[in-house]
């Protein structure tokens, strides 16, 4: 009934890795890790979503405008919103859509 896991903390910085942490039928949660200056190629989400960074510094890219983001904050965004990010080094993560 309960589960505890340590995916997210054992995600390794290597390139661009993603991990699906949970995934129901109203919303996933996605972990990503992205190496220094590694890049999450332009793509789109298919619901809106919410981006909270854990570790790390990273620029995101959505409309034309970078948005530097650092552990524990938060960025929403909308569907369908062509969007990239980039690392300023080793970051992680979460996508919950």
């Amino acid at each position: 009934m309960y589960e505890e896991s340590n995916q997210i903390r054992n995600q390794k910085y290597d390139k661009l890795q993603v991990e699906i942490v949970v995934e129901t039928d109203t919303f996933d949660i996605l972990t990503i890790s992205l190496e220094k200056n590694a890049i999450f190629p332009e793509h789109s989400s298919p619901s809106d979503a919410q981006l909270i960074v854990l570790e790390g510094d990273i620029i995101f890219h959505i409309d034309n405008e970078p948005h530097h983001l650092t552990a524990y904050q938060h960025f929403n965004f909308p569907k369908h919103t062509e969007h990239w990010v980039k690392a300023n080094e080793n970051s992680k993560f979460l996508i919950i859509r």
